[in-house]
């Protein structure tokens, strides 16, 4: 059962291929503010997984966060995210990003429970 308080926990270990330069979003090499996305959301959605039903998934559906500080390329970040409101099937995040040296971004970021099968399903229709 989904309820406020469900805590996530994501690190992982900057590589060349996670850089601005890489990735399309800037000249250094340096953590990709979208690869700090991925982070955020890649935190929530596993936060929730195991208080799921069976066939259902969640999807990004809101981003807002703020990358306030670089981290170079070989250097640990992390993401931690609290579940902060569950309205029906909207799940609201407050997440915080840190990198080794300290907060690298935070903010909140918005999810949607799916059925997964029928999400794909309706998917088909816009081919």
């Amino acid at each position: 059962m989904l309820q406020t308080g469900i805590k996530g926990h994501h690190e992982q270990t900057v590589t060349p291929a996670m850089s601005a330069a890489r990735v399309g979003s800037g000249l250094v090499d340096v953590f990709a503010t979208p690869m700090l996305v991925a982070l955020v959301e890649q935190t929530c959605y596993e936060s929730v997984l195991p208080h799921l039903d069976e066939g259902q998934g969640t999807v990004g559906t809101l981003v807002n966060v703020t990358h306030v500080s670089a981290t170079p390329i070989g250097r640990r970040v992390w993401c931690d995210s609290e579940l902060v409101e569950v309205d029906r099937r909207r799940l609201v995040f407050r997440v915080k990003a840190y990198d080794e040296a300290g907060p690298i971004g935070e903010g909140t970021h918005e999810r949607f429970v799916i059925d997964t099968a029928k999400f794909m399903e309706k998917l088909k229709s816009k081919n």
